[in-house]
């Protein structure tokens, strides 16, 4: 396995092409190599498996005419290099790389049809100056294509063409419309970047002179679709017949000089390629199983505890190859999800639909560590409906048939189609509402999209087969084995979409797909004997997946950051009140939300700041924790007051503090630590020495240990807090009432009344030009209540809190602790403790034991020199000098 890239235009060179293929070094560790000729140029990266002597890319004929990049297998390579033999082909390698490129050079664009395996190449014929590149015919590899201005650029992934330094990257918004919409990912030619599009599976492309043109090679889809017609017989003898053709495509997927392994979920279609292999490895075909090896190495991805978890099946098929199989099993959490989140929305380049893919991005990267090619399963459900939403199609199509053979079929189908329906069931039961996923959509981008549309074939079953192997399922499975598997270095094969298995199922009457209550009919009766009836009867489906329920409640902390993100609000996408009401119910247990609509969400947004949001160029140094006689970041020590004072403050950084903790007794900790520190650098001591100074603490750390800051989803809001929220200007990063959890709050602390006679007088306020009404009528410390703020350190960025109780107290009770701790020399210039509601659009002293004008105080925080970021420095030592 492969990666090509290249381009054909003027604005190509040989460093264009070097940074293109010097960003999918990890589909190619083994070598890699370019060609150029004039306006055109190809690169390659090489994943060595067959002939890892020679087959070295780029490949030329040797009277230099056609020149390949190839990125692929063709299986059924041996027998056409016979064929071109006789036709006068001489060949000088062992590969598959000469064949298809000796093929091409024979049959032209007609060779492909002949291919039987999986593929993204180019070719550039010098003699006519023209490109053309071709994709397998179920679209196992990928080919990415972009016109930019007058030069073509293709690439086996989309970081190529944007490491081109020639496309301007931008987002497609129909594309993501259409998948928060509809869940469409793979969407056809078209990606989530504006301008980069996919070749489409069996579809070639050719480029030169007269233009770009594009047009299936291959009429397979027309084929099925035709073979579906003829409706042969189902019986035994055809069900030995598909056993020995899918045991020949899994041994010509064993061609390799390199270890081979299975991916093995404990569903039906992993477990038979499986026991196949092990069937081989039984028979003694050493020619065969030299990849092998004496041990099939299986790798699992196993959840134990979990309500998916399919460790009992995979177990059952490890016993039943006991003695030739070495297992593997990966037990993927959610902290290492967490930890792994970027890169693996980085390696899939474009929104997924769940986050199910990534238990497999961690069997690839245990396998790589002892395999280099990997078999799996991938394919069978769309071509022998394994998913039970085929069942209600089956069912549509023997109804018009008529309605008593639709009956006997639904009546064998029951507790399969009950699988589907009872979370709704139980959500309807216990009063849970479903949200519409255009409901968490911004108003603007909502209507602009409104017209968009999807449908799929509901009444045939093998017409809905074929859309699913070529549009709506198989498309994004394969693009995430892809990018999973080569992100390790890994060759990933699919023996079920061996292109001749494939055309004989179609040709076979439905019942070889469902019969009787159950799918992959074919497939059961193939295996039985070879399969434990565990696996083989299994009426059951999970695969390769993640307990993602569970995972998000467990990082939900995480997740309502990225949601209560300023990025998130200002995206054109997203209403972002709607979302963070919506998974606040989905955490409490209030709606009947799923977590998938919440994954897309979130992953369209980690995807645009992968992709095209600035990177801080220091976002990956490590952090420098400052001393507390410094200041924070972007701050100065020193300040002159409006007043003409002038002060300093030195911000005293702290652990975080929680409602457990006894606040006097981290306050003293802090006091000791400053004085220890101050007595070790002379300079600053002096400037201390004699001058009055004060003790501020941050308003949220006092509210914090009385108990009084709230988890969101701990915080029960009423309709009315949802309404008058949306009339309250939303202010940066949580500050204010313009969210439902801080107005809650302050109906809570005030009174509904009270809060609705405030919120009139405000809106009077506003037509007189009048700023403050609102918290001029409201009365008590309404102004304090903060909200969650995405930058601030846990807990603070996930809870709402209010004013503290008796600041004037606390003030005063911190006051004599202090006094009795302090120095002596600094004993009596002490002032006074001033409780502080401070941010960078306003000061609020709310508590002090100090007589006089608070508002002194206020102009010492002018510029907030605790920060509003993560420096966790909720208190300051403020020297007037």
């Amino acid at each position: 396995m492969c990666g090509i890239v290249g381009y054909l235009g003027p604005s190509g060179n040989a460093a264009v092409l070097q940074r293109m293929n010097d960003c999918q070094a990890h589909r190619g560790p083994d070598g890699q190599g370019s060609f150029t000729d004039g306006a055109a140029g190809l690169g390659h990266r090489r994943l060595s498996i067959i002939d890892v002597a020679h087959g070295q890319q780029p490949m030329t004929t040797a009277d230099g005419r056609y020149t390949l990049v190839y990125n692929g297998e063709v299986y059924n390579y041996l027998p056409l290099r016979e064929q071109l033999q006789e036709l006068g082909h001489t060949f000088t390698t062992e590969s598959d790389t000469e064949v298809v490129l000796e093929a091409f050079a024979e049959w032209g664009t007609d060779a492909f049809d002949r291919f039987n395996g999986m593929w993204g190449l180019a070719i550039w014929d010098s003699a006519d100056q023209r490109l053309t590149l071709s994709r397998d015919h179920f679209g196992i590899k990928p080919v990415y294509v972009a016109q930019v201005g007058d030069t073509f650029l293709f690439a086996s992934e989309i970081k190529s063409i944007l490491a081109s330094g020639l496309y301007d990257a931008k987002p497609n918004d129909r594309t993501i419309y259409r998948y928060l919409r509809f869940r469409i990912h793979e969407d056809g030619r078209e990606t989530f970047f504006d301008g980069i599009e996919r070749l489409e599976p069996g579809e070639a492309l050719t480029v030169d002179a007269s233009g770009t043109a594009r047009a299936p090679y291959t009429r397979l889809r027309e084929e099925l679709a035709e073979l579906a017609t003829e409706q042969r017989p189902y019986d035994e003898a055809a069900a030995a017949d598909y056993k020995a053709r899918l045991i020949e495509a899994v041994r010509l997927r064993l061609q390799s000089e390199v270890p081979v392994g299975t991916s093995l979920s404990g569903g039906l279609d992993s477990s038979a390629v499986a026991v196949i292999i092990n069937q081989l490895l039984n028979s003694g075909d050493e020619t065969t199983t030299e990849s092998v090896g004496t041990k099939q190495n299986t790798f699992s991805a196993v959840f134990p505890g979990s309500a998916n978890d399919e460790e009992k099946y995979v177990d059952a098929v490890l016993d039943s190859c006991r003695g030739h199989v070495a297992a593997h099993k990966i037990k993927p959490t959610a902290d290492e999800f967490k930890a792994d989140l970027r890169d693996f929305i980085r390696t899939q380049e474009e929104p997924l639909i769940s986050s199910g893919p990534y238990a497999q991005f961690q069997v690839m990267r245990e396998a790589t560590q002892h395999v280099t090619v990997l078999l799996d399963g991938q394919g069978a459900d769309e071509m022998m409906a394994g998913y039970i939403p085929y069942y209600f199609v089956y069912l549509r199509q023997l109804r018009a048939q008529g309605a008593k053979q639709a009956a006997a079929e639904l009546s064998k189908s029951l507790d399969v189609l009950y699988r589907l329906g009872r979370f709704k069931l139980k959500d309807k039961l216990t009063g849970k509402k479903s949200i519409p996923a255009t409901a968490f959509l911004a108003p603007d981008f909502r209507q602009k999209y409104a017209g968009e549309t999807y449908r799929v074939e509901g009444s045939n079953l093998k017409l809905r087969l074929i859309e699913d192997l070529f549009v709506g399922s198989l498309p994004s499975l394969l693009r995430y084995e892809d990018k999973n598997t080569m992100r390790f270095s890994l060759e990933g094969r699919v023996p079920f979409l061996d292109k001749e298995v494939v055309k004989f199922i179609f040709s076979l009457s439905d019942e070889a797909i469902i019969k009787g209550g159950w799918n992959k009919r074919i497939l059961r009766d193939a295996t039985r004997g070879l399969l434990p009836d565990l696996i083989n009867r299994r009426r059951n489906k999970i695969g390769f997946t993640t307990p993602q329920g569970e995972w998000f409640m467990r990082l939900k902390n995480y997740f309502y950051n990225i949601f209560l993100s300023e990025s998130f609000a200002n995206r054109p996408y997203f209403d972002q009140n709607e979302v963070l009401h919506a998974f606040e119910g989905w955490i409490k247990g209030s709606n009947g939300v799923d977590s998938m609509q919440f994954w897309r969400l979130l992953n369209v947004e980690l995807w645009l700041q992968e992709f095209f949001d600035d990177k801080d160029s220091e976002a990956d140094q490590p952090v420098r924790v400052k001393t507390d006689l410094e200041p924070n970041a972007d701050k100065e020590l020193d300040l002159v007051t409006a007043s003409g004072v002038t002060v300093r403050r030195y911000p005293l950084r702290t652990e975080l503090f929680s409602r457990d903790d006894d606040l006097d007794a981290r306050v003293l900790a802090q006091i000791d630590r400053f004085f220890e520190t101050l007595q070790g650098d002379p300079e600053q001591a002096a400037e201390m020495a004699g001058k009055r100074w004060y003790y501020f603490i941050s308003e949220k750390i006092v509210a914090i240990t009385q108990g009084r800051s709230y988890f969101i989803w701990d915080i029960n809001v009423g309709r009315p807090a949802r309404v008058l929220s949306k009339y309250v200007t939303r202010t940066p990063a949580g500050i204010g009432l313009g969210s439902p959890f801080t107005m809650q709050l302050a109906i809570q602390e005030a009174g509904l009344p009270r809060v609705l006679y405030a919120s009139a007088g405000g809106a009077v306020g506003k037509l007189i030009g009048k700023r403050g009404m609102f918290y001029e009528l409201v009365g008590g410390d309404i102004r304090a209540i903060d909200g969650p703020t995405e930058y601030s350190a846990y807990p603070s960025n996930v809870s709402a809190k209010l004013a503290p109780k008796d600041p004037d107290d606390v003030a005063a009770r911190l006051t004599a602790a202090i006094r009795e701790r302090v120095p002596a020399p600094y004993r009596d210039t002490f002032g006074g403790t001033i409780v502080m509601d401070a941010n960078d659009i306003g000061r609020n002293v709310l508590g002090t034991d100090v007589p006089g004008d608070t508002t002194r105080f206020e102009e010492m925080f002018a510029d907030n020199p605790l920060g509003q970021g993560g420096e966790q420095t909720p208190m300051a030592i403020v020297v007037e000098r």
